[in-house]
């Protein structure tokens, strides 16, 4: 993909793939680069079209943009933290888009707060490839049963 310096990166995405329901759009959050490429990686090959975020910042942005299917969401983040980004989610008009949480974050108050402000799953770092490509497909599915 050439770089477009008239385009954001969401833009460049939505010119990669059209939109269609065969293949589940995953906005990422982490702003660890190396957890961001592992992530992105590892979706990509499972056939998810990802549009991966460094920090909250864009995240409406990206959402209204991307449309996403699934939010993957770390949140130790500089400049605006995940649960801040949770509590926004659950205040705006897609709070139905399903989060999962991956978090360094072990204690279980992490935990359930997240889960109470709205994340459907919470996975602690260090975390299987298994576990977040499982998890993902458990919320998708979950959700493609809720809209049928």
């Amino acid at each position: 993909m050439k770089h477009n310096p008239n385009k954001s990166r969401i833009e460049a995405y939505l010119e990669l793939e059209p939109r269609t329901s065969v293949k589940n759009r995953i906005l990422l959050v982490e702003d660890s680069d190396i957890n961001r490429r592992l992530f992105q990686d590892l979706l990509e090959v499972n056939g998810y079209i990802v549009c991966s975020l460094s920090n909250g910042l864009k995240f409406f942005q990206a959402i209204t943009e991307f449309s996403p299917d699934l939010i993957l969401l770390d949140l130790k983040m500089p400049q605006v933290d995940g649960y801040t980004l949770l509590q926004q989610l659950q205040e705006s008009p897609v709070r139905s888009i399903p989060v999962v949480v991956v978090s360094a974050y072990g204690l279980e108050r992490e935990r359930q707060k997240a889960l109470n402000l709205g994340a459907r799953a919470y996975l602690t770092k260090p975390v299987a490839v298994e576990d977040v490509v499982r998890t993902v497909e458990i919320e998708l599915n979950a959700l493609e049963r809720a809209v049928a």
